[in-house]
């Protein structure tokens, strides 16, 4: 089995409910006559998409919503396949949805499972999941990139964070010809709440302790991400099952 991630870019002006509607009625159902299994879906719909901007809540200078791709990252289709050869049906189900469409064979690793906010088989899962597609700092090597990006970044986000999952997902190999060379797609679930509250999002009762809070985590992240090529998007979740 192989786990098969890939990435929607769609223009800023399409309806991400309309998005979020094709992709779940009609997209997964291709998808599972394709032989697809445990199919997720990640969506930048209305339900992400607050009243004002969103505030800054990752890091000093890379603010909850970054997109740096035209058009940008607008969803994440993820599932199973017995091997990922077999894939051209299920790229053909997606690609009328996408501008431009990049997959990737990834291997998943899920360091906190979400048991707090569980919901029925095709329900939306309460809160966000902010997708974050990561690269690798050009000065040190994969060796040392996994290891903190494994080992540290996985105790200071959990320490830091109001998360209740994580998942991450490293990239093995591009299956697009057109694919953005990202070497890591993080999912982490936060309460709707933390989407337009930077201290709620890292658990501080004040600015002073926001502040240290933010300062640690993007020291750490300093050591391993190249932060001009990190592109987040808050997104509803869907898991079908």
């Amino acid at each position: 089995m192989e786990k098969l991630v890939y990435l929607l870019f769609q223009r800023a002006n399409v309806s991400g409910d309309d998005l979020r509607d094709a992709l779940i009625h009609d997209v997964a159902g291709a998808l599972r006559r394709a032989g697809a299994t445990q199919i997720a879906v990640n969506v930048h719909d209305s339900d992400v998409v607050p009243e004002s901007s969103p505030v800054r809540a990752r890091f000093q200078d890379i603010p909850a919503q970054r997109w740096l791709s035209e058009p940008p990252v607008r969803a994440m289709v993820s599932f199973w396949l017995n091997n990922a050869d077999d894939r051209d049906d299920c790229e053909r189900a997606l690609a009328p949805h996408a501008h431009r469409l990049c997959g990737y064979v990834v291997a998943e690793s899920i360091p906190l499972v979400n048991t707090a906010h569980r919901v029925a088989t095709g329900q939306r899962t309460p809160g966000f999941n902010q997708i974050a597609c990561i690269t690798k700092k050009r000065s040190i090597s994969y060796p040392e990139f996994y290891d903190i990006w494994l080992h540290d970044q996985k105790i200071v986000a959990m320490e830091l964070q109001c998360t209740f999952g994580y998942k991450r997902n490293a990239v093995l190999r591009a299956l697009t010809g057109v694919t953005r060379g990202f070497d890591g797609i993080v999912e982490e679930s936060f309460p709707i709440r933390a989407l337009t509250d930077p201290l709620f999002y890292y658990e501080s009762d004040s600015e002073e302790e926001w502040q240290r809070r933010v300062d640690r985590m993007t020291e750490n992240c300093q050591r391993f991400l190249a932060f001009d090529e990190v592109e987040i998007t808050p997104m509803s979740e869907y898991l079908l099952g």
